[in-house]
Parts: C-alpha cells; sequence; structure tokens
C-alpha cells in the first residue's frame, strides 16, 4: 500500500498527507515540493468563516450633546492608530532579529535611518527584509516574533 504509480511518477500517500497537515498547521493555502523530476504540488481553497448576524439594539432616546460628541473622538484614535504604521507586503513568519540567539534588528525608542533593517518575513523559505521607509525613532512593533501576519498587516511604526 505503499508508493501509487500514476503516469510513471512514484507517489507517497502519506508524504503528500504530511504536506495537508503541513498546510493546516501553518495556516498556508499551498506548498510545492520538488525532488530532482518530481513535483508535488498541494493546495487547498480557503474559505472565510460567515460573520455571525448582529442586529442592531432598538432605537433609544438620543443622550445628551456631549456623550455624543465624545463617541466619535474616542473611535477616531483606535482607526488612526496604525495609519503611520508600515504594514506587511506579503504574508508570512515575521522574525525580529537575523537569527534566533542574535539581538532583534531595533528595539523601540532606537534611532532608525531610512534602509534599515527592522524585522524580516519569511515567505516560501525566503527571507524578506522589511526596512524603515523614513528615519526616526522606532515607536512601536504591532507584531511578536515568529508569529504568522497578512498582507497589509501593520508591522511598527516610526515617528
Amino acid at each position: 500500500m505503499g508508493d501509487h504509480k500514476d503516469n510513471g511518477i512514484n507517489i507517497d500517500p502519506a508524504f503528500v498527507r504530511a504536506l495537508a497537515e503541513l498546510l493546516d498547521d501553518t495556516q498556508l493555502s499551498e506548498i510545492e515540493v520538488e525532488d530532482g523530476t518530481r513535483k508535488i504540488r498541494v493546495a487547498r481553497t480557503l474559505t472565510a468563516a460567515a460573520a455571525p448576524l448582529a442586529y442592531a439594539p432598538a432605537p433609544v432616546a438620543a443622550p445628551a450633546a456631549p456623550a455624543a460628541a465624545a463617541a466619535p473622538a474616542a473611535a477616531a484614535p483606535a482607526a488612526d492608530h496604525f495609519a503611520d504604521a508600515v504594514k506587511s507586503p506579503m504574508v508570512g513568519t515575521v522574525y525580529l532579529a537575523p537569527e534566533p540567539s542574535a539581538p532583534n534588528f531595533a528595539a523601540v525608542g532606537s534611532a532608525v535611518k531610512a534602509g534599515d533593517t527592522i524585522l524580516i518575513i519569511e515567505a516560501m523559505k525566503v527571507m524578506n527584509p522589511i526596512t524603515a521607509t523614513a528615519s526616526g525613532t522606532l515607536k512601536a512593533v504591532h507584531v511578536e516574533n515568529s508569529q504568522p501576519v497578512e498582507f497589509d498587516q501593520p508591522l511598527f511604526t516610526i515617528g
């Protein structure tokens, strides 16, 4: 029951299952492995879970004017919190240091110059340096070491 032969290619079902499990473990949508002339690609279609329906509460009497004015002001900083953040150009895994035993590329509060590497994102076994877009002080790092990140996710802020 080991290898199956299909058009001259030996296919190991256990290996394919292991690749499929790797997709689940890493939240990747596809993986491709090449060994000489043999190439195996395992992919899955990601479907977003339907968001639960939320019904608006019944209207109530409007509160006093000062409280109504404060609500939008409070919501604005949350929306603008990441407005100046450098965002991820890809999906991958973040590393804050060049190797596990090394210090981080930069620390919050340190001065950075445009072009300095702040972190790296590993995608498809390729280490991609993510650099400071401007000179200034590293105000915040919005991700943790070894954390998976999505495209356009805030990474860090320089002020």
